[in-house]
């Protein structure tokens, strides 16, 4: 398991973050890869095999990474997340045993728009980002993956998506000519709340409720984290699994009302 403590020193409401990822006890190599630096957050779930899942990941966080300090708006965090989709492709044509590469991604990143802030979040794939405030666990971000719309259309319920032969196959990735079709959400700074993003081998091993209960009995980020990653190797670790714990302190602002999802 490795461990990257952040916390942000800059003026206003702090962020602080812990981040987690371990192999499991299944998979040879760890696909997943993960950022949390300065208000930039981020988790990928890379696929493709022969170390190909692992390289577009990367190539994704390193993209997103050239956002740290910047202060961007909505608009450039989309574009950036297609820059990074752009970049994976090209690897992929560049080199012959690359191809078909891949790789989910879900993204928190504080924005500025003049003198408002507000957090956007970002997501292509079934890793997944939650928040969490006052003890209550929600699930911001909709999984694009064939179990999701079974679900919806009424097929199966949310406990056989769980155990489905299909759980494992996403609708949208990056790594793809479909990226322009990542979900985005403009979410106000809320004082005291905490977000999760994850990998599937997170919620594939750990129900939501013990998700819920392991983020409240964890005030620090980076115990949070450790202890989500630990759940899930010890229900059976069947898959990479990568995690970053988000909080905003208590001293932010008031929050401007409403939440608005954009696509």
């Amino acid at each position: 398991m490795s461990a990257m403590p952040q916390t942000n020193h800059e003026p206003g409401p702090t962020v602080r973050s812990g981040l987690a990822t371990d192999v499991g006890r299944v998979r040879p190599h760890n696909e997943d890869a993960a950022l949390a630096e300065g208000e930039v957050f981020l988790v990928a779930d890379g696929m493709g095999g022969h170390a190909a899942g692992e390289v577009a990941s990367g190539i994704v966080i390193e993209a997103m990474r050239e956002l740290v300090g910047s202060a961007p708006s909505r608009e450039k965090v989309i574009s950036q997340l297609l820059e990074a989709n752009c970049r994976v492709l090209e690897s992929a044509a560049q080199h012959e045993e690359r191809w078909g590469m891949g790789t989910t991604a879900t993204g928190l990143v504080r924005v500025r728009d003049g003198e408002r802030e507000d957090w956007v979040v970002v997501n292509v794939g079934d890793s997944r980002t939650y928040h969490l405030q006052g003890g209550e666990l929600t699930q911001v971000t909709v999984d694009h993956s064939e179990v999701q719309e079974l679900t919806e259309a009424g097929v199966i319920t949310a406990e056989e998506a769980r155990v489905h032969p299909a759980r494992n196959i996403v609708t949208r990735s990056l790594g793809t000519q479909h990226a322009h079709l990542a979900d985005s959400w403009v979410l106000p700074l809320l004082p005291g709340e905490r977000f999760l993003l994850c990998s599937d081998g997170l919620t594939g091993e750990v129900e939501d409720g013990d998700i819920r209960d392991i983020l409240q009995e964890h005030p620090d980020p980076q115990a949070a984290a450790d202890a989500l990653v630990r759940a899930a190797v010890e229900a059976g670790g069947r898959d990479n699994v990568t995690v970053v714990v988000v909080d905003l302190d208590e001293g932010a602002g008031p929050a401007p009302e409403g939440r608005t999802r954009e696509e």
